[in-house]
């Protein structure tokens, strides 16, 4: 399916190029070099066999996650990320994806169709709610070079045992002027290191995890060919105080959930 002429983030592009607290539009940071951790640069035999001993929660707990967004705790944590990633990903035009679609919460809600998780339980759960499933990882799409107009992951990146390969793999998967929107709790954030304590103390989901800061994530994007067009942020206070709803422009240094929004790089070639 072909991308449109003309679009919102065709604007954003043009007139934000980054809207991003004063981070360079290029993200021309250069490669992470701190200790290695999933996703970082090791040989490729590393990185089957990390791939391979990752455990999937979703498998016995899809049903426990799905609950949890029914709950007041769960209904006002998603009405905020959900907020950030409405403002990013604008309207949804053509093939849109969600890689990490779980029980098909945030795709049924922003009108995305197909979605993509290696937890057939969950998958499911999102079929329930409408959403043609593929049963697939991050590393290895089952889509053809090229398919695709735009990926949502939320929540996804710190579940994924290579990052460098899952964000080649969204390059190849996504047509010249592709989108990828990333949706993220930074791991510098007071809510990362919340969740991140939750998992040393065998939280079942986020024992699984590994959280990354934004830089790192954008690193990335920058290595594969992506370019950062729109940021916002939500979760602005600690974990122990009040919540707003609302969303800020830009990356927030102690936001707790970060939305990034990405194009193919080759499309903004004239």
């Amino acid at each position: 399916m072909g991308m449109s002429s003309r679009s919102s983030w065709d604007e954003f592009a043009e007139t934000t190029r980054v809207e991003a607290s004063g981070r360079p539009s290029s993200l021309e940071a250069g490669r992470w070099t701190g200790s290695l951790l999933p996703g970082g640069d090791r040989d490729p035999m590393a990185r089957e066999r990390d791939a391979k001993q990752v455990i999937n929660p979703m498998d016995k707990l899809a049903g426990d996650y799905d609950r949890w967004f029914e709950t007041a705790e769960g209904k006002q944590l998603f009405g905020i990320e959900l907020s950030c990633v409405r403002e990013v990903i604008g309207d949804p035009v053509g093939r849109w994806v969600e890689v990490g679609v779980g029980t098909g919460r945030f795709a049924s809600a922003l009108g995305i169709h197909e979605g993509v998780d290696p937890s057939k339980p969950a998958l499911l759960l999102a079929g329930s709610r409408g959403i043609e499933t593929h049963q697939g990882t991050a590393e290895k799409l089952p889509y053809p070079d090229g398919s695709l107009d735009g990926l949502l992951l939320v929540m996804t990146l710190c579940f994924v045992a290579d990052a460098r390969i899952a964000m080649d793999e969204f390059q190849r998967v996504l047509a010249p002027g592709g989108r990828l929107v990333i949706g993220m709790i930074p791991a510098d954030s007071a809510w990362g290191r919340l969740y991140a304590e939750k998992g040393r103390q065998g939280h079942p989901f986020y024992s699984s995890a590994h959280i990354h800061t934004v830089d790192r994530v954008m690193s990335w994007a920058a290595d594969a060919g992506f370019t950062l067009v729109r940021a916002r942020s939500g979760l602005l206070n600690p974990p122990s105080s009040p919540q707003t709803d609302d969303a800020a422009p830009g990356i927030l240094e102690h936001a707790g959930f970060v939305c990034l929004g990405f194009i193919t790089a080759r499309s903004m070639i004239k």
